[in-house]
C-alpha cells in the first residue's frame, strides 16, 4: 500500500523508505525485509540520491509539497553516507557493515564514477544554500580523485557528470551564486575532463569493434549502456559527430543483443554475459533494463529519433511482465522489485539495485513522454493503466504469493 507522502506521484516509494535507515540505504533484502547482515554500499546510497533528485524535481514542478519534503529527508540521509565514506584523498569507501565498520577492500572506479554522478546531479537541482556549499566542497573532492579513473564504467559515469555540470553551468545561475567557486573550477576543468573521457570511450570502442562486435570491450558485462550514455551526453554537449557515431553504433550493438526474436527488451544474462558468437539468457539483471532506459533517453534526447523512446518505453514494460518469464517484476503497490529473473520465475528478494532500477526507469518514462505533442503522449496514458494492470488478473495473483 501507498503511504500518504506518495500518495500523488506515479510510483510509490515505500520499500525505499523501508529499506533506509537513519545511516542509509540497506544493500540486500530477504523477500521485502531489509537484510541487515550485509549492511550498506556506497554505490546504492549514490544511486538513491540521484533517484531521489529527479523524483523531487517532478515532485516540485507540481507542487507535491508532502511529498517533496519526504525525498528531501531521505536526500539527507543519503547524501549524509556519502560525505561520511569520503576519504581525505577525496574516494568513496564503498562496502559499510551495519555496524558501520568500514570493510576492507580495493578502490573501485566504478563507486568513484556513481558518486560524482549522484553528487552531480544533486548540484544541479538543489536549491538550498548551505546543502549546496556542503555539496560543492564533497563533489570538488570526488571530482579530483576521479580524473584518474581509467576503468571504463568509471570514466563514463564522470563525462555524464562533467557533461550534466557544465550544461547545467550554462543554463542556471541560481545554484551558482551560492557557491561561485565551485562553479569557476567547473568552467575551468570539466571541459577537458569530458573532451579526455570521450575521446578514451572512443578509443576503446576502435580497439574492440570489429564486424557484428560494435563494443568497448570483448565482452559485455554489466552495467553496459552506461558507456554509450556518457558518449551521448558528451555529444548533446559538444556535438562533436564522432562521439554520436559511437554512441549510436554501440548502443545498437548492446540493443542486438538485448532483444528477443519478438522485438522485447531482455537483459544480457549474467551466467557467463556476452562475447562475439555468445550472449547468456539467464539470470538477469534489472540493473540492465534500468541502464538501457537512461541511455536510451539520453540518445532521444541527442537525435530526436522516436525509435529510442519506443525502447524506453518497452523496458517500462519489462518490469510489468513482458519479459521471458511472462512474470511482473515490480510492484506498483510499494515501488520494489524482484532482485532478478531466473529460469524459474523472480527472484523474490527486493534489494535496493533493483528498486531503484524500477523506480529510476519509471521517471525517465515520465521526463521522456512529459514533453510531447498528445498524440505521442498517449503511451503516456498507458503508463498509468499499466501499473494498475500489473498488479491486475494473474499479474495480482502472482504479486499476492510473493511475502510483503
Amino acid at each position: 500500500m501507498r503511504s500518504s507522502h506518495t500518495d500523488r506521484l506515479p510510483v510509490s516509494l515505500h520499500h525505499l523508505r523501508r529499506m533506509t535507515d537513519d545511516t542509509g540505504l540497506i544493500e540486500h533484502a530477504i523477500g521485502r525485509i531489509p537484510r541487515r547482515q550485509e549492511g550498506y554500499s556506497t554505490d546504492d546510497n549514490a544511486r538513491a540520491l540521484w533517484l531521489a533528485y529527479e523524483w523531487l524535481r517532478y515532485a516540485r514542478e507540481r507542487g507535491l509539497e508532502e511529498e517533496a519534503a519526504e525525498l528531501a529527508r531521505l536526500i539527507d540521509i543519503y547524501f549524509a553516507f556519502l560525505a561520511w565514506v569520503q576519504k581525505s584523498d577525496g574516494w568513496f569507501h564503498n562496502n559499510v557493515s551495519y555496524d558501520r565498520r568500514f570493510e576492507l577492500e580495493v578502490p573501485s572506479d566504478d563507486c568513484q564514477g556513481r558518486s560524482v554522478y549522484a553528487l552531480a546531479v544533486a548540484m544541479c537541482e538543489e536549491r538550498d544554500p548551505a546543502r549546496l556549499t556542503a555539496y560543492a566542497q564533497v563533489l570538488r573532492r570526488g571530482l579530483e580523485a576521479a580524473f584518474a579513473l581509467t576503468h571504463v564504467r568509471g570514466v563514463a559515469h564522470v563525462v555524464a557528470a562533467a557533461a550534466r555540470l557544465l550544461q547545467h553551468a550554462e543554463t542556471s545561475k541560481a545554484s551558482q551564486e551560492a557557491v561561485p567557486e565551485f562553479w569557476a573550477f567547473v568552467r575551468q576543468r570539466l571541459p577537458g575532463v569530458v573532451e579526455r573521457g570521450a575521446r578514451d570511450l572512443v578509443a576503446r570502442f576502435e580497439t574492440h569493434a570489429r564486424g557484428d562486435w560494435p563494443w568497448f570491450e570483448e565482452r559485455m558485462t554489466y552495467d553496459n549502456a552506461v558507456m554509450p550514455w556518457a558518449l551521448f551526453e558528451a555529444y548533446r554537449l559538444e556535438g562533436q559527430g564522432r562521439w554520436r557515431e559511437v554512441a549510436e553504433a554501440s548502443l545498437e550493438g548492446l540493443l542486438a543483443r538485448m532483444r528477443t526474436p519478438e522485438g522485447r527488451v531482455r537483459p544480457i544474462g549474467n551466467r557467463g554475459f556476452a562475447a562475439p558468437g555468445f550472449t547468456a539468457l539467464w539470470d538477469q539483471q534489472p540493473l540492465e533494463i534500468a541502464q538501457l532506459a537512461i541511455a536510451c533517453d539520453a540518445a532521444w534526447r541527442a537525435t530526436g529519433d522516436g525509435a529510442y523512446l519506443q525502447i524506453v518505453a518497452q523496458c517500462q514494460r519489462w518490469f510489468f511482465g513482458e519479459n521471458d518469464r511472462g512474470a511482473p517484476m515490480a510492484d506498483p503497490f510499494d515501488g520494489s522489485c524482484c532482485d532478478g529473473l531466473t529460469p524459474q520465475g523472480p527472484n523474490l528478494n527486493r534489494g535496493a539495485e533493483s528498486t531503484w532500477s524500477y523506480l529510476v526507469t519509471e521517471v525517465h518514462v515520465e521526463k521522456a513522454f512529459a514533453d510531447l505533442p498528445d498524440a505521442a503522449r498517449a503511451y503516456g496514458a498507458w503508463v498509468g493503466v499499466s501499473r494498475q494492470n500489473a498488479v491486475a488478473s494473474e499479474g495480482r495473483k502472482a504479486l499476492g504469493a510473493l511475502p510483503r
